[in-house]
């Protein structure tokens, strides 16, 4: 009798185990931050096609070198051409002024000619031409000048 009344008890405790209200989970969360840097980087790459122009029957828009820019400024960038004589081919004291097309920019290079772009680009490829006009009357002589490009983050 004793067997069967723990066995009854028994029976009780695992049934009402099984019908006990269910342990509520505990919910546990964590976060990773990603970070990442890209770094500013604006390049130009120079080509000089080492052109002879000519002076006294002119040149029209004589492409005389070629410009890769690259700039990944979310802000954009500016491209400056400058002439160390002011946009003159120089012999001595002699001058012969010419005027400079750069993508949709033209026009003496007496001050800087700058080119301003609006968002990063990249192996944007353009020429420097540059016109010069005929004339009979130039002085004798070996002119030359030098046109420096500059690239620069905005």
């Amino acid at each position: 009798m004793f067997k069967t009344f723990a066995r009854a008890a028994a029976l009780t405790v695992v049934a009402a185990a099984a019908f006990a209200a269910p342990a509520l989970a505990q919910n546990a969360n964590g976060t990773i931050q990603l970070r990442g840097n890209v770094a500013l980087s604006c390049t130009i790459a120079v080509t000089d096609l080492a052109q002879s122009l000519s002076l006294k029957t002119g040149e029209s828009a004589k492409t005389v070198g070629n410009v890769t820019e690259t700039c990944n400024s979310g802000n954009g960038y500016k491209i400056t051409l400058a002439s160390t004589n002011a946009g003159k081919l120089k012999s001595g004291t002699n001058e012969i002024a010419y005027q400079v097309n750069y993508d949709t920019q033209a026009g003496a290079l007496t001050t800087q000619l700058v080119v301003d772009r609006a968002n990063a680009q990249f192996s944007k490829k353009s020429d420097l031409k540059v016109t010069v006009p005929a004339s009979a009357t130039y002085i004798a002589g070996d002119y030359s000048d030098t046109i420096t490009v500059t690239i620069a983050a905005k």
